[in-house]
């Protein structure tokens, strides 16, 4: 399992901080989780529950709305309708780069967040609450007496448990515009209803209302014993597991236990799984993971797109040989990561290139070279990085065959 932070950028240019867990093994969905009011992408509850989704197979985002934790922007100036918009953000940031999700995950408010939500994100199929609120509006009973403050001057300091946030009258009038009821009744999603009965915060009968007023297919399970922000490591991993086994018919399928043998020692094997439209299995010695297209070219995004790969296979190689260069001079490289960027540029923009006419490709590689190396050091790392041998088959003549695999003897 690894965490692969993320950098979401919204209009103006604001960006949002983000995290993927990611499965060690073959990844069998995308997810995004909402954290709670005021709590941000780090909570205990947001760690750990998106650590157990990403044990069990379950590949999920978690991230900062605007204003709270390292993401940028005035928290003040937020809305419950703008928090919903990084959401939306989130996701569709998600599908762009081919991880399509088809799991929002939201606790507290994130919970009423991710039902606003799912409306906007196609690709959706399941919706999982954890301790939230019926009512959008249920939250300004955490303000107390400062949403009067905050109706007569403006704004106001406001105590979350041991945190202050400065609140403003936005907030105030955008949250109890919301239609919370009317959405859930028309969610058309798969809905988990997660709560626990002791909830101090978010009282259980938040959980009945969402749950009565839901269509089927929904679910309630009771998170026993946890409190309202699931801070025990065992009520999280228990709440994973629900959502886990819950989901599994609402994410695309996985490949057939019967799993074809695997090729033969230096050959890669790719095959239709027959579990998504265009999901393919990629079979390289012991090695197994999906490729696919995005859901808006028809795809179920459970893997890279063939020119994804070809980037990684490029980015992949560069990086390798650097390392292997920075070693055998001693450089002092402490880390190295290779973006590269596959476009379509019109031939006539390439002043070098031999093609005149129509359109050709481009890969575009940065690299990012951490450590302490002088001006010349770097020169000669860009240098070394288009010697490295996946480069250099792309810039070599290079013949490729296509035949018909030998019938099989009855």
């Amino acid at each position: 399992m690894s965490t692969e932070p993320l950098t979401i950028t919204r209009p103006a240019g604001l960006q949002l901080a983000a995290r993927l867990e990611r499965p060690a093994g073959a990844v069998r969905g995308f997810a995004v989780f909402a954290h709670c009011f005021t709590c941000g992408k780090d909570s205990a509850a947001a760690v750990r529950i998106s650590r157990g989704l990403a044990r069990r197979g379950i590949a999920t985002l978690r991230f900062d709305v605007t204003g709270i934790g390292a993401s940028g922007g005035d928290f003040a100036a937020s809305t419950f309708s703008s928090s919903v918009d990084d959401l939306v953000a989130a996701a569709e940031a998600l599908g762009a780069a081919g991880s399509t999700p088809a799991l929002l995950i939201g606790h507290s408010l994130g919970g009423a967040a991710v039902i606003a939500a799912a409306a906007r994100l196609p690709s959706v199929t399941g919706v999982v609450t954890i301790g939230a609120p019926a009512d959008v509006g249920h939250v300004l009973h955490q303000f107390g007496d400062a949403a009067e403050t905050i109706e007569r001057v403006g704004e106001a300091d406001v105590t979350f448990g041991k945190k202050t946030f400065r609140m403003q009258r936005a907030f105030l009038h955008d949250t109890r515009e919301h239609p919370q009821l009317e959405r859930i009744a028309n969610l058309r999603r798969a809905l988990l209803v997660l709560h626990a009965p002791l909830d101090n915060i978010v009282g259980i009968e938040n959980a009945t209302q969402i749950f009565v007023t839901a269509r089927h297919p929904k679910s309630f399970v009771s998170l026993d014993r946890a409190d309202h922000f699931v801070s025990e490591p065992a009520a999280a991993d228990y709440a994973a597991s629900v959502i886990a086994g819950w989901a599994e018919r609402y994410l695309p399928p996985m490949p057939p236990a019967d799993e074809p043998a695997g090729p033969p020692p230096g050959t890669v094997r790719v095959g239709e799984t027959k579990a998504g439209h265009l999901q393919n299995l990629i079979m390289s010695g012991s090695h197994r993971f999906f490729a696919d297209e995005p859901a808006a070219v028809g795809g179920g995004g459970t893997g890279p797109n063939p020119y994804d790969l070809l980037c990684a296979s490029l980015g992949a190689c560069t990086s390798m040989t650097l390392r292997l260069y920075a070693d055998r001079k001693g450089l002092a490289v402490d880390r190295i990561s290779v973006d590269v960027r596959h476009d379509k540029i019109y031939a006539d923009d390439c002043a070098e290139c031999e093609t005149r006419e129509g359109r050709i490709d481009q890969l575009t590689v940065t690299l990012q070279l951490e450590g302490p190396l002088t001006h010349e050091q770097r020169t000669r790392m860009v240098e070394i990085a288009a010697k490295c041998p996946v480069h250099r088959t792309l810039h070599s003549e290079i013949r490729t065959t296509v035949a018909l695999a030998a019938a099989a003897k009855a």
